[in-house]
């Protein structure tokens, strides 16, 4: 039989998954920010000849390369970087419908939110009519 929890952890998990959420949404704006840093460059070296000299940052140091050395390695990191993108907009997605499900089995409200967006975004079942979705034996949070 499964521990009964008290609204403290029930609060608990909740901040905890709501936290994960917010950690993969700042990695996701992050990456995506590089990306776009790596597509003003990668147009601007297009524009260069392949000969020309430029400088690349590795770890700290400035290196002296060609256009023609270093487009392909930028291109090819502006590739890995959309793929790191993609898995974790799959994951910020993952993670909303794990904070969602923990939000309904728990009856978590968090204040300062419209009670009748849970409604609308299918917190209430049909048939079920707004009295008996309003039964309060939930939870409360704070944003």
């Amino acid at each position: 039989m499964a521990k009964k929890l008290s609204n403290e952890e029930i609060i608990e998990g909740f901040n905890k998954l709501r936290q994960d959420q917010r950690n993969v949404a700042t990695q996701l704006s992050k990456f995506q920010s590089e990306k776009d840093e790596h597509a003003i460059v990668i147009e601007a070296l297009k524009q260069a000849s392949k000969d020309r000299t430029c400088y690349r940052l590795v770890g700290g140091v400035l290196v002296e390369r060609t256009v023609g050395e270093v487009l392909p390695a930028l291109e090819k990191n502006q590739d890995h970087i959309i793929q790191f993108i993609e898995l974790l907009s799959k994951q910020l997605v993952e993670k909303g419908k794990s904070l969602t499900a923990y939000r309904e089995k728990h009856n978590i409200q968090v204040r300062g939110e419209n009670p009748n967006q849970n409604a609308a975004a299918g917190g209430q079942q049909a048939g079920d009519t707004p009295a008996e979705n309003n039964k309060s034996s939930g939870v409360l949070v704070s944003s």
